[in-house]
């Protein structure tokens, strides 16, 4: 089956510019990262090709991945009706293919989607979700899950990662082989060239480590604006803003209850959660948001809360 390339989730031109610009400088940074190490490292080719074939089998393999990590597991329509019923509704008015149907037997209250395309997706609810919440606001989480899904979130996340995890790579690389093994001089080597050779060997590590910290940072930009548009795009597609909010108020709050040692634990998945284990800092100006996964909760609020009214105008 051919994977759909449109739905009927809205497009935000303003949030899909912050990406696209995020995704810009990505690239940027990536061919001055290449540009130096073609005068540094001699097998450019395997510091390339490593962790293009991680990043390949964690994009092929990412509903699988999650799936497991997560304690997740497929369930049927017979298992799961109203969950079915809902994902069913949303995929109609989205028009949309209809991912595979997900419950993870977790405490703490979340959902996440993920998948290489919209024929290889999976949309999966904890039962501490299902709990919790009320259908609409069940429908709303979803609603937010299955934009990711229709926009290729996960794509264009495996893609921006794979610029970091080559300058990660390098930055590991150059610390452990020879060349700063070397440090001080080898044989047949004057101090003069030794001493050259020690400070452009520091030289190209500082840099391949500053370029991961930078290329850290655009990710979880890159992160944060997807969370912002999929808040937008779901929203829009239930036509109530306000439900959605209503539910993020609810995870977030029950997510403050679930014991530290279950959040810790989970806290690696941030990025693939509807809302994160943690959150660290509030407000928009926090320095600590610059490396979130998500927006904070007030954010995501305020922007709800502006559509809502835009929404209520033009009614």
């Amino acid at each position: 089956m051919a994977t759909r390339s449109r739905t009927r989730f809205p497009v935000d031109r303003g949030l899909n510019a912050r990406m696209m610009a995020t995704v810009f400088f990505l690239f940027i940074f990536y061919a001055i990262l290449v540009t130096v190490l073609l005068a540094v490292v001699k097998t450019l080719a395997i510091v390339i090709l490593i962790p293009a074939v991680l990043i390949f089998f964690q994009y092929y393999a990412s509903d699988r991945i999650a799936l497991f990590a997560m304690h997740g597991r497929v369930v049927s329509e017979k298992e799961a009706p109203k969950l079915h019923a809902v994902v069913d509704r949303l995929c109609a008015l989205a028009d949309m293919p209809k991912p595979r149907v997900a419950v993870a037997d977790v405490d703490m209250p979340n959902a996440f989607a993920t998948g290489r395309n919209q024929d290889h997706a999976v949309v999966c609810v904890t039962t501490g979700i299902l709990r919790r919440l009320d259908e609409p606001e069940l429908e709303a989480v979803l609603a937010h899950e299955l934009s990711h899904v229709a926009h290729r979130d996960v794509a264009v996340m495996t893609i921006a990662s794979f610029l970091g995890v080559i300058a990660g790579f390098v930055t590991r690389m150059l610390l452990w082989s020879d060349m700063l093994g070397g440090l001080g001089g080898g044989r047949g080597r004057s101090n003069q060239n030794a001493g050259q050779l020690v400070l452009f060997e520091l030289a190209a590590l500082v840099f391949s480590a500053i370029f991961y910290f930078l290329s850290f940072l655009l990710i979880r930009a890159l992160s944060r604006y997807r969370e912002l548009a999929a808040d937008r795009s779901g929203a829009i597609l239930i036509g109530q803003p306000r439900i959605l909010a209503n539910a993020l108020v609810k995870v977030t709050g029950e997510i403050g209850r679930i014991p530290t040692k279950d959040l810790r634990t989970a806290e690696t998945f941030n990025a693939f959660f509807f809302a994160p284990a943690f959150t660290k800092g509030r407000g928009q100006a926090s320095i600590s948001s610059l490396f979130s996964t998500h927006p904070s909760l007030e954010v995501r609020l305020e922007q709800l809360a502006k559509l809502e009214a835009q929404m209520g105008r033009a009614a």
